[in-house]
């Protein structure tokens, strides 16, 4: 419970930051819905989906027995019709959250580790020092879950906008009909096909360890998250 409470707020505020992410990156390209909307802002409560944000990382976390918690916000709404680039406008704020997510990485990584010095200067680290590190070694694994995970092309992910862009014209159109269907395929590929995912976050995976490998010799605590 204690791991769950510590990944829990990371996981909330890496949300909001992707999903804030595509919200001002539509603004910049031209769209102001989010905006009118109230939803270009780092308030929680106003990107909480029910099931993606609170039902479905606890179901994950204790049907895992703790080793594993994911989740996602309520998308901001986002009208590419009001883009002054149509292509270009849905590559940016298709990208925003994967690149949000990625600077988060990158972030929590440096926290961690400026932790670890300071923690190493005292004869035994606090205990609020250890903790507060662990909470970052779970933003660092959680942001490059979410990056990657949001770059598999199959809609409604970011992956999709990126992929369907770079397709003919009629392969294109085909895809975007299979788009209908995408929620059912991520819960198919969930449920059915599980051993799909470590594939598909294979890069995920390999730079979590890296980091982590890199973290390891300023961790105030044996845990390490990418550990069994």
């Amino acid at each position: 419970m204690q791991e769950f409470l510590l990944a829990l707020p990371v996981l909330l505020f890496s949300m909001v930051a992707h999903e804030y992410a595509h919200g001002y990156a539509a603004l910049k390209q031209g769209d102001d819905t989010a905006l009118l909307l109230g939803r270009l802002t780092f308030n929680p409560l106003k990107h909480i989906d029910p099931w993606m944000t609170i039902l479905m990382p606890a179901l994950l976390w204790f049907g895992s027995g703790g080793r594993f918690i994911f989740g996602g916000a309520k998308p901001v709404p986002v009208d590419p019709r009001k883009f002054k680039n149509l292509k270009r406008g849905d590559i940016i704020v298709s990208s925003a959250g994967i690149i949000a997510n990625l600077i988060l990485f990158v972030g929590f990584s440096l926290v961690a580790a400026a932790i670890g010095v300071v923690g190493q200067g005292f004869e035994t680290a606090p205990v609020v020092l250890a903790l507060f590190q662990r909470m970052m070694f779970w933003g660092v694994w959680l942001n490059v879950l979410l990056a990657f995970f949001n770059l598999i092309p199959i809609p409604p992910l970011d992956g999709s906008h990126l992929l369907f862009h770079f397709l003919p014209p009629r392969l294109a159109a085909g895809y975007r009909q299979v788009g209908r269907y995408g929620m059912f395929i991520l819960l198919a590929m969930f449920f059915w096909f599980p051993q799909a995912l470590p594939v598909l976050l294979l890069p995920a995976l390999l730079l979590a360890q890296l980091s982590f490998g890199l973290l390891q010799p300023l961790a105030l605590d044996s845990f390490m998250l990418m550990q069994g």
